[in-house]
């Protein structure tokens, strides 16, 4: 096993098959592992609001027997009085046996593991990734789908380009071969081309801006919300109207079109994409799946808290490099902590930021 818990893709297909079997048995079995982390502690580090990620990380280790500490918002903690990640993480591995952290910075949760001593959960950076979302996405999907991870139709709508929940769904799906992907929104808000290119190897791509130019042969529909709370750095993009229209609003009259097994997922919250009550159809998963969320982090806190005895490196290579990441949201130029990390680059992605993957 991986020593931290940063990228989905940092597992192998043997590791991922793991965690999903583990977490199938705790789901079956719950009570065998009501003392599996007992007097373990985990810390939940959130720069960012958060509802679903941060109590279902509380709850999966309190379900297994172990004790929560942390802090929800910068407000509360000593980073409002200008300490840096470098030092919050060294100081908060000497408390934790664990850390899941969200953070606003891409490549925040990597930064982390450069200082902890303890395993580190990437629960969300920016807009990069965000795997343990990915683990519970593919876990709902092999749940509902019998494990089947190859020749699907699926549709991902909506805010392409932010959505660091899609960026995790579609790096991770790069794993399997014989899939269909239908990237719907609107022409501002599509998907980084660095999240495609691996998935364009045995995948096929379609773009649309419309749900009804696909959703009749879909086997998934992957809804997410517009990330309004990222827009003030896009240049020229109206705050209050970019990216949405009724075409990318999921609602009856397009669902009438849609397979009898159509899965609806949503990584949540949701907003108006979409309508209210489609909640009450018995394709619309997103509830069982924020549900099943927790037994995948159990399973991951399981893991990671038994391989710590023997830490190793994440296999990637990464190497000095001489210029700085020209992302402003990298955690490299954050101005509390750039003179703490190092300048390195990752070589396997193209001589990319090992931080925040932006090409060097």
């Amino acid at each position: 096993m991986v020593r931290d818990f940063l990228d989905f893709n940092d597992l192998t297909m043997a590791q991922w098959d793991r965690i999903f079997n583990l977490a199938d048995d705790i789901y079956e079995n719950p009570a065998k592992y009501a003392d599996h982390c007992k007097n373990k502690i985990l810390a939940t580090l959130f720069y960012e609001p958060s509802t679903r990620t941060q109590l279902s990380f509380q709850s999966a280790m309190l379900k297994l027997g172990g004790s929560v500490i942390g802090f929800s918002g910068v407000g509360g903690s000593s980073v409002s009085k200008g300490e840096s990640l470098k030092d919050t993480i060294k100081i908060v591995s000497g408390y934790a046996d664990i850390i899941a952290i969200r953070h606003p910075k891409a490549g925040s949760a990597f930064a982390a593991s450069l200082y902890a001593s303890v395993p580190v959960i990437n629960a969300g950076d920016g807009v990069h990734l965000h795997p343990t979302q990915t683990l519970l996405d593919l876990f709902t999907i092999g749940k509902y789908k019998n494990k089947k991870f190859t020749g699907l139709n699926i549709g991902i709508c909506g805010d392409l380009l932010n959505g660091r929940t899609v960026h995790s769904l579609l790096r991770a799906f790069s794993m399997y071969r014989g899939n269909n992907f239908y990237l719907i929104s609107n022409p501002d808000f599509k998907v980084p081309e660095k999240y495609l290119k691996a998935l364009q190897t045995g995948n096929q791509i379609f773009t649309c801006e419309a749900i009804d130019e696909c959703i009749d042969g879909l086997d998934i529909i992957y809804m997410t919300r517009l990330q309004k709370e990222r827009l003030v750095s896009l240049d020229g993009v109206p705050f209050e109207t970019a990216g949405y229209d009724m075409n990318l609003i999921l609602d009856h009259t397009k669902l009438a079109k849609a397979k009898s097994d159509l899965m609806i997922l949503h990584p949540l919250p949701k907003n108006n994409e979409i309508e209210a009550s489609i909640d009450d159809d018995e394709r619309a998963l997103y509830f069982k799946q924020a549900e099943l969320g927790v037994y995948i982090r159990m399973a991951l806190l399981i893991i990671l808290l038994e391989n710590n005895t023997n830490r190793t490196s994440a296999e990637i290579q990464r190497e000095e490099a001489e210029i700085r990441c020209e992302n402003p949201n990298c955690i490299l130029n954050d101005d509390d902590d750039t003179s703490n990390l190092p300048l390195l680059v990752n070589v396997n992605a193209g001589d990319a930021c090992a931080y925040c993957e932006v090409e060097a």
